[in-house]
Parts: C-alpha cells; structure tokens; sequence
C-alpha cells in the first residue's frame, strides 16, 4: 500500500488531507499530526467522519497486522489535539502583530485585503457576522481576495489564546505567522466539516462573474 493512502477509501492524497496514526510502544494508535514520529505508519483521511470509520472498523488492528489499543474516542482525541495546535497557532500570530481584533479592525482587514481569514466565536451575534459577511462578499465581489470565516472556538477559547477578554472577532492577517495560524485553522475546519456556506458563496460570486464576462 502506497505510504500516503487512506486505509479506509483506498485513494491517495496529499499530506495535507490525510492524517497520520502510529501505534507506541505499549500497542496504543497514537495520531502523529506533525508526522514525525518514529515507526510504520498508516494514514485516514484528515476528517472526522473516517477516523471514526477507522476505529469502528478496527482498520488500524488489519493495517499493522497486530493487536492494537484504541483511545476511547480516538475521533474526538484527533479534534482536540488539532484544535489546541490551531489556538497555539493563533497566540503567536497575536505575538507577532498578525491579528487583528474587534468587528470594526476585522472589516477593515477584511476590505483592504490584509486578512487571509475571520475567526467568530461561537457566541458571536447576527449582526456583528452580518457586517463581517457583507464585508467579505463586497471585497470578492470587487476582485479581492475570498476570505474565508470560521466558527471554530468559543469565546472564552479564543480570549485565553489571544491573551484578550471577550474575543468575538477576529482576523488574521497575511504574514509568515498568520499563514501558519491559517493552515491550523483549515485543517481542523476540515476535520469538522468544512465551511459549505463560504465556499457556496464564494461560488455564486465566481458565477455572476463568468456570466458578466460573458455578457461584454
């Protein structure tokens, strides 16, 4: 089996979009999400819906051929550890002056195309995301960078990573350590989903635009 192939789909993807386990010294699977740890590996798509595939079809015991230990929730265990390596992420991107913080700092973010991504708590109100969207869809809308919002943290999540009080938005801003922030916050996006909305969204812009230009 290639190194790089799903154990549950059988297809081969990139590093990216796949999520590395290894089993330690004492049998238990261990996921390795920097890929760095010593001994055979096998990889699962980088979603939760096949990790708990994996384990709950003890695909990782036919893979390394051997009896192995399972976390009791491996699935929740992955989106935890992917979820702590987003918000370290994000509290060196606020070391180093990539983030920018409050609803009016977002939106200019957003509108001068400085912000690779928005970040909303989860208690963030209808009005305050509203802005913000309309924001983003104004900036795609005239050629500008697509920029992508996620709900991923509560409040309380995102004020202790950002050494704040009562973090509702928040943008992160295009330099070496907001790119990095940004990779962490796709990957655990993914892990739980994916953004449908953002991406339809930004799909409906890019149609109106063919069908402009088709137009001229």
């Amino acid at each position: 089996m290639n190194d790089r192939t799903c154990i549950v789909t059988r297809k081969t993807a990139e590093p990216d979009e796949l999520i590395r386990f290894v089993v330690s010294p004492d049998g238990v699977v261990v996921p390795d999400l920097k890929r760095k740890l010593p001994g055979r590996g096998c990889w699962v798509t980088a979603d939760r819906l096949h990790v708990d595939k994996a384990a709950g079809k003890n695909l990782f015991a036919r893979v390394f051929k051997k009896g192995v230990t399972l976390p009791p929730d491996l699935g929740a265990m992955v989106d935890s550890l992917l979820a702590k390596s987003a918000l370290g992420a994000l509290g060196l991107a606020r070391k180093a002056g990539a983030v920018a913080l409050g609803a009016t700092k977002v939106e200019s973010a957003v509108r001068s195309g400085r912000a690779l991504l928005v970040l909303h708590a989860e208690e963030a109100a209808a009005d305050g995301l509203r802005k913000i969207t309309q924001a983003r869809r104004a900036t795609a809308y005239a050629g500008g960078p697509e920029t992508y919002a996620y709900k991923l943290f509560s409040e309380a999540d995102l004020s202790l990573a950002l050494g704040a009080t009562n973090v509702i938005h928040a943008a992160v801003l295009a330099d070496d350590a907001g790119r990095a922030a940004e990779k962490r916050m796709v990957a655990l996006d993914r892990y739980r989903g994916g953004s449908s909305e953002d991406r339809a969204m930004f799909a409906a812009i890019a149609d109106e635009d063919d069908a402009a230009e088709d137009m001229e």
